[in-house]
């Protein structure tokens, strides 16, 4: 397993724990330069997207990863976890049906996700 592919499935993993909605990756390495992959998952509540962020930061210290960026926090409808070659979104559902991230990277590949057994 490539160490991207780890990453990804451990964001995955943490945003399925907290409940999050529709969590989907997309492939972008071949579209931009900025990142190999868009993990992006909902909340229906601000309380749980926080949640679901403060759950993947936890997780991936645990595996000693720190993100390089984070945005959005403190009003917790769109926050943002950047691990370089993996950027996570996580939406409050109103806004992510706002942006529709998925149809703007349309081109790229969807990688199913499912929780770990």
């Amino acid at each position: 397993m490539l160490k991207e592919d780890k990453l990804v499935r451990l964001i995955a993993d943490a945003c399925l724990e907290e409940k999050a909605i529709d969590v989907v990756v997309l492939d972008v390495k071949e579209l931009t330069i900025i990142t190999d992959y868009f993990v992006i998952a909902g909340g229906k509540s601000v309380i749980q997207v926080k949640s679901i962020a403060d759950n993947v930061e936890k997780k991936l210290k645990e595996n000693g990863i720190l993100p390089i960026r984070k945005e959005g926090y403190q009003h917790g409808v769109w926050v943002v976890l950047d691990y370089n070659s993996t950027i996570l979104h996580i939406f409050r559902q109103e806004e992510r049906e706002y942006y529709e991230l998925e149809n703007l990277w349309g081109d790229a590949r969807e990688i199913e996700v499912q929780k770990a057994e």
